[in-house]
């Protein structure tokens, strides 16, 4: 499937392919509980695939233990992810997103621990991992 007719799916045909939980985080931008992530633990080789289209997002490479209760990268994949500014809660934050599908991911901060100074912040509903497909 093309990266516009990702896009122009509708929020039917997007329930038929997610879970509950993914289609509350990523169409809706939610957040899942933290600790509760299937990716929380650093066990994986390979790459991580956004759940709603399958593009590539990350590499396990990149994956680190923040202790901040989700999965969390120094880097992306180039070109999979588009940033917008998100002001919702109080807060100003970067929201990650697929640049496939529009999908979000969570967050991105500038208080990573490594040479990147980025901690992506990535809820593990809103992801698989190429060994679990």
């Amino acid at each position: 499937m093309k990266q516009q007719q990702w896009r122009s799916l509708s929020e039917q045909e997007w329930r038929e392919r997610l879970s509950d939980e993914a289609y509350r985080v990523l169409r809706q931008h939610g957040t899942e509980r933290p600790f509760s992530g299937k990716y929380l633990t650093l066990d994986k080789q390979g790459n991580y695939l956004c759940a709603g289209c399958g593009q590539e997002i990350f590499s396990a490479a990149s994956q680190f233990d923040a202790h901040c209760g989700w999965p969390s990268f120094d880097r992306a994949l180039e070109g999979a992810i588009e940033y917008r500014q998100d002001t919702s809660h109080g807060m100003v934050r970067t929201e990650i997103l697929c640049s496939r599908c529009h999908g979000h991911l969570g967050h991105v901060f500038d208080d990573g621990p490594t040479e990147t100074g980025q901690r992506y912040c990535v809820n593990s509903v809103a992801m698989t991992h190429q060994d679990d497909v």
